[in-house]
C-alpha cells in the first residue's frame, strides 16, 4: 500500500483506443486523512503546488484521454472504481484522500461510484485547457510526446516522487 512519501505505480500498454504513456500513474493513498469537511482540501493542496484550472465534479464514464495535458485527480469524497487505460488497462479502487496523478495519454473512464463520489481535478501551469480524445491519433500522439513534464508534484511540490518517477 502506497503512503504519500512512497506512491502507487502503474505502467500502462498502448491499447487499440487508448495510447497511454511511457509514463505510469502515479496513486497516492490516503493524503488527506478523514475529516468531517474536506472541502477546499484538495484544491489548496493543488493550488500550493503550482497546479491550475482546478475543478470539482466526477470521472466521465466512457474512456478518454488527454492529449495536452497531465491530470491530478484528488478524491474529495466517497469512493470509485476507475478503468485505466482502456479496454486492455487496469481497473483501480480509488476513495475519499486518494490521489491518481495520470500522464497525458492515459485512458481513464469510471465504472462505478457512491453515491457521495467527487472528484477534484487540476493541471501543470499551461495545461489548464484541456482536450478530450476518445481514440487513438497520430496527431494526438504527436503532442503527448512535446508535452511538457510538470514542474513540481502535485502533492508534494517541487521535492514530490513524481519528478524522479517522470523523469
Amino acid at each position: 500500500m502506497s503512503t504519500a512519501h512512497s506512491p502507487d505505480t502503474l505502467l500502462l500498454e498502448p491499447g487499440k483506443t487508448m495510447p497511454n504513456s511511457r509514463l505510469p500513474v502515479v496513486i497516492y493513498r490516503a493524503v488527506l486523512t478523514a475529516t468531517v469537511d474536506r472541502d477546499g482540501d484538495f484544491q489548496r493542496l493543488f493550488d500550493a503546488n503550482g497546479w491550475r484550472g482546478i475543478w470539482r465534479n466526477g470521472v466521465y464514464d466512457y474512456d478518454h484521454y488527454h492529449s495536452n495535458a497531465h491530470e491530478v485527480l484528488g478524491v474529495e469524497r466517497g469512493s470509485a472504481d476507475l478503468q485505466l487505460g482502456g479496454a486492455g488497462g487496469r481497473q483501480v479502487h480509488i476513495e475519499a484522500g486518494d490521489v491518481v496523478v495520470l500522464p497525458a495519454g492515459t485512458g481513464h473512464r469510471r465504472i462505478d461510484r457512491s453515491s457521495d463520489f467527487v472528484v477534484i481535478g487540476a493541471y501543470p501551469p499551461g495545461q489548464e485547457h484541456y482536450d478530450l480524445c476518445r481514440e487513438r491519433s497520430p496527431e494526438a500522439e504527436l503532442r503527448i510526446s512535446k508535452l511538457a513534464l510538470p514542474k513540481s508534484d502535485p502533492v508534494m511540490g517541487i521535492n514530490g516522487p513524481l519528478l524522479e518517477l517522470w523523469r
